[in-house]
């Protein structure tokens, strides 16, 4: 919760900054790709070496990076000149990137290490909506924050709150990742191949990595369309896109709940992405916004059904001792996607409609849903995710 709120009200102030010093869109552009190439590159890169560390210290180690980190435009800006604020935030922004993959993917791996086994379907779900939830109230709290302090000071408070996460993680048992799997000395480059290989030899986890890549495609998409879609082709007011973009975080944490009174098995998972898919060909379909706000209400329900237990299922069914490798292997997936969603909404293929946008992702994410349902009755499997309470 503090590091998904400190992440996202950040990522308001370092845009607000340098818009300020430079009142360039291209600059703005260049901040977050000062962000993602690093962050990908690294992403594809840490696989070999996630196996062989304590996850708990490298997890604060990283939160303690980032605290530090977060006072450099703040540094900058102290130098009196417009170059050194631009410096800071180019630093941080790079040093952001770097962190975020090594934080996540061992995030994701450490659950079982300190989870009960029938526990991991209710702390993904957990840890996921709260970072919806924080994505959601970080810039209303920023807005209100900006009133009564210079922006500079915000730096502060994110620094501030990145310490409090270290401190936090502190708590994590020293014991839950005590066994740490022996370097095998290989040369980096083979140990590249070894965890893409391994990742390959299990058909399940690349099917739930893929499945869950469509969503993050969609996700990128939407991110330019909502936009354009409230208030051009539903001529909205802004306080109603603020209302539909609110719709979907709100979904997530009823989807939350209906999780737990759900049974726990594949066709629920499966149900979860198929209707979340449909609710964005609903939004193909709607005419007026008070529908558009129950179209991401609906899909902000069902998609936790998909992504909570598909999560689960991923880290209970990947081998222990490669989980680190594996997660960073399927995170490289997660974020690959979206930015390439990005990238094929904002080419405007299919003229000013931002409906057709929308029927194509929604198609996307249900034809495949659909067909992994139908190998799932064809070729049945052990079910992995029922409870064993």
């Amino acid at each position: 919760m503090i590091s998904g709120f400190a992440g996202s009200l950040g990522g308001i102030i370092n845009g607000l900054l340098l818009y300020e010093v430079t009142g360039s869109k291209e600059w703005m552009g260049a901040l977050w790709l000062l962000y993602f190439l690093p962050s990908l590159l690294l992403q594809g890169m840490s696989a070999p070496f996630l196996n062989y560390v304590k996850k708990e210290k490298l997890l604060k180690h990283s939160q303690s990076i980032r605290s530090a980190a977060y006072l450099l435009p703040l540094i900058g800006a102290l130098c009196g000149t417009d170059y050194g604020t631009i410096s800071g935030l180019v630093l941080l922004q790079c040093l952001l990137g770097i962190m975020q993959p090594i934080y996540g993917s061992l995030a994701f791996s450490i659950l079982p290490d300190i989870c009960e086994e029938q526990e991991l379907i209710r702390a993904n779900g957990l840890l996921d909506g709260t970072m919806r939830l924080m994505n959601f109230i970080a810039p209303g709290v920023t807005s209100l924050l900006l009133l009564v302090s210079p922006l500079h000071l915000m730096y502060i408070l994110s620094s501030i709150l990145f310490f409090f996460s270290y401190l936090s993680l502190s708590n994590i048992p020293p014991t839950a990742t005590k066994s740490v799997a022996l370097w095998s000395k290989k040369f980096w480059w083979d140990e590249l191949k070894a965890g893409y290989y391994t990742f390959f030899q299990f058909p399940r986890l690349v099917k739930l990595t893929l499945l869950s890549s469509l969503v993050q495609f969609a996700v990128g998409a939407t991110m330019v369309v909502s936009v354009p879609f409230i208030l051009s082709e539903l001529h909205g007011e802004t306080w109603e896109y603020a209302t539909f973009s609110g719709s979907f975080p709100v979904g997530y944490t009823l989807g939350l709940l209906l999780l737990t009174k759900l049974p726990n098995n594949k066709y629920v998972m499966y149900s979860g992405l198929i209707g979340g898919g449909c609710s964005f060909i609903m939004l193909f379909f709607v005419a007026s916004i008070p529908f558009a706000w129950l179209a991401e209400l609906v899909g902000g329900i069902l998609f936790p059904l998909f992504n909570a237990q598909s999560a689960a299922l991923f880290q209970r069914e990947a081998p222990r001792e490669r989980l680190s490798q594996l997660s960073s292997v399927r995170l490289l997936f997660l974020r690959v996607t979206m930015p390439l969603g990005i990238l094929f909404a904002s080419t405007s293929f299919f003229g000013s409609s931002t409906r057709f946008t929308y029927l194509i992702i929604g198609t996307i994410i249900v034809i495949p849903g659909m067909y992994a349902v139908l190998s799932s009755l064809l070729v049945p499997q052990k079910d992995s995710l029922k409870k064993t309470v």
